[in-house]
């Protein structure tokens, strides 16, 4: 549906932009203002800003995939394109309107050049930083402590993931970073928390590869997952789906993709680990997937459960937190938001999520959410990172203590 919003809009924006753009490059010089040029730039800019919409539509070949990842990188151009040369034309006006400064000086050609190329500047600031700062995962660190007996534990390593999106943003590279900082930490267990692919199995560009690498995860009790909003078979257009009556479910080889790579998927299941805490896994709201009509609620989730263990819950979407807690979940984990992934996405957020990104007391329940591996959209992140969590949890006590009294 957003995306069917979108595309005037995106159609319109373009070709402003691209009018703009031409005003520019013909008060520069005699050469970019003759009529060879303008074709060429037309036919260039045209091309990028249809490279979204040619990569969605054509069957998959080596040129569809080039399209898209073009694509991903225009639409984070784009966004900036956008942001600064808009909030540029806001302030014009106003200086017009206002009269603070002279219509003649606001539209002397000199200052008009000055402006553009400070534009360009702004913007490709904006997205060099943001294309390396997607191709860096880093690692953050929590330390937390839950009020309840931890069985045959003294404390608990959690590595927390989510948001791969695995495609054609997303590949072995990032993979093997995410990989190699995971197992670094040693952890006792390991948590993806949904979006692990994004949406076409088939834009996995080497699909063997990539199993190979999550193959080598370690841990004591291995690797279990949860799917997200994007595990679903369907195309997407610049990171949106279509709205459709038909269930969406994941491809099977989505299935078997994380049963080759030892990924152990928990869709409304809970698991008791090592006798000392529970694991639950919860499908997503929006993309419940296959088997599931209707996910349990949270009191549900904790009927028939043994209170005094610790109870952890792994989900895509860090929604309903207060339900959650009042049912006396213990730990949530989550990803979905992104932390916005780019600015100024990153500051709305807040006004979207209770928790964002980061850690969350919700009275008794501790929330985290990550903000992701991989990228939605724009092949860019500012003000933002891609992240594996790493969660100390200890324990109150465990069955070797005798607790105090």
């Amino acid at each position: 549906m957003i995306a069917l919003f979108l595309s005037p809009l995106y159609l319109i924006g373009n070709v402003y932009i691209c009018c703009r753009t031409l005003q520019w490059l013909s008060a520069c010089s005699d050469t970019t203002s003759r009529s060879g040029f303008r074709l060429f730039f037309i036919i260039t800019y045209t091309f990028l800003a249809l490279s979204i919409g040619l990569a969605f539509i054509l069957p998959h070949s080596g040129f569809q995939r080039i399209l898209a990842c073009i694509g991903t990188y225009w639409l984070g151009i784009l966004l900036y394109i956008i942001i600064i040369l808009g909030a540029v034309e806001l302030i014009r006006l106003i200086l017009h309107i206002t009269h603070t400064v002279p219509f003649q000086t606001l539209t002397d050609r000199k200052i008009f050049i000055a402006t553009g190329l400070i534009c360009i500047a702004a913007i490709a600031f904006f997205c060099i930083w943001g294309i390396i700062s997607a191709v860096h995962v880093r690692s953050t660190n929590y330390e937390i402590t839950i009020d309840k007996n931890g069985g045959k534990l003294d404390e608990l390593n959690i590595a927390l993931v989510a948001d791969l999106h695995l495609g054609y943003t997303v590949g072995p590279r990032m993979i093997q970073q995410m990989v190699d900082k995971i197992n670094a930490q040693n952890p006792d267990i390991i948590l993806i928390a949904g979006d692990i692919f994004d949406n076409d199995y088939d834009a996995i560009g080497n699909p063997e590869e990539l199993i190979r690498i999550l193959s080598q995860l370690r841990s004591k009790y291995g690797t279990y997952a949860v799917y997200g909003n994007h595990d679903t078979d369907e195309k997407i257009l610049a990171g949106f789906t279509f709205p459709s009556k038909e269930k969406k479910t994941s491809d099977p080889r989505m299935d078997d993709f994380l049963q080759q790579a030892g990924i152990r998927l928990i869709n409304e299941e809970t698991l008791l680990i090592d006798d000392s805490f529970y694991l639950v896994g919860r499908a997503d709201e929006e993309r419940p997937g296959r088997g599931v009509d209707i996910r349990k609620n949270p009191q549900e989730i904790m009927d028939n459960l043994d209170i005094s263990k610790p109870v952890i819950v792994v989900e895509h979407e860090p929604k309903f937190l207060q339900a959650l807690a009042d049912a006396g979940i213990d730990l949530h984990l989550c990803g979905h938001t992104h932390d916005g992934q780019t600015f100024p996405a990153n500051f709305l957020c807040k006004l979207v999520w209770e928790n964002p990104a980061g850690y969350l007391k919700k009275d008794n329940m501790q929330s985290i959410v990550t903000s992701g591996v991989g990228l939605f959209g724009p092949n860019m992140r500012v003000g933002t990172k891609s992240e594996v969590v790493h969660i100390q949890v200890h324990f109150k006590y465990s069955s070797r203590q005798i607790p105090c009294r």
